[in-house]
């Protein structure tokens, strides 16, 4: 078996889903609080300015949401990459102890030594049977290079 055949790449799913709704409702909501803001008789006078910004935020608020969809691990045989909301981390087979995901635990993790764990964000218990294959694949992965390091 060659290395790009053992490779696991695992991102969330749910996730995604929820966080593309999310960002789409709130450009929604923005933007019709923005076309509402010089239609309101509040006594503040709205400009055009104030319309894009309102629009603005919400685009900024739908891309900080969208942060939740980028978690993605990739596991071959020389380790494992966790990318997570913000950033990328590498571990080595022989830094990693074992893959597990506790009970009642959102996230699997990577346990390391010294009573250290790294979340892996891309498995969650939201997608289920996919969490599940993807513990099992990494773990597969684990077992069969752990040994050789």
């Amino acid at each position: 078996m060659t290395t790009e055949q053992a490779a696991v790449t695992v991102r969330p799913r749910r996730a995604v889903w929820m966080c593309g709704a999310l960002a789409l409702l709130l450009i929604g909501v923005f933007t019709t609080v923005a076309v509402l803001l010089r239609q309101s008789d509040t006594g503040v006078i709205f400009q055009t300015a104030d319309q894009v910004a309102m629009i603005g935020i919400g685009v900024l608020l739908a891309g900080l949401t969208m942060l939740f969809a980028l978690p993605k691990a990739v596991a071959d045989a020389e380790g494992v990459s966790v990318r997570n909301v913000w950033g990328t981390r590498r571990f080595s087979w022989a830094e990693v102890l074992s893959v597990s995901f506790p009970d009642g635990a959102s996230f699997a993790r990577l346990e390391l030594p010294e009573d250290e764990y790294y979340s892996v964000l891309a498995v969650q218990a939201v997608d289920r049977e996919r969490a599940v294959a993807a513990v099992r694949a990494l773990r597969k992965l684990h077992r069969q290079y752990h040994q050789h390091d």
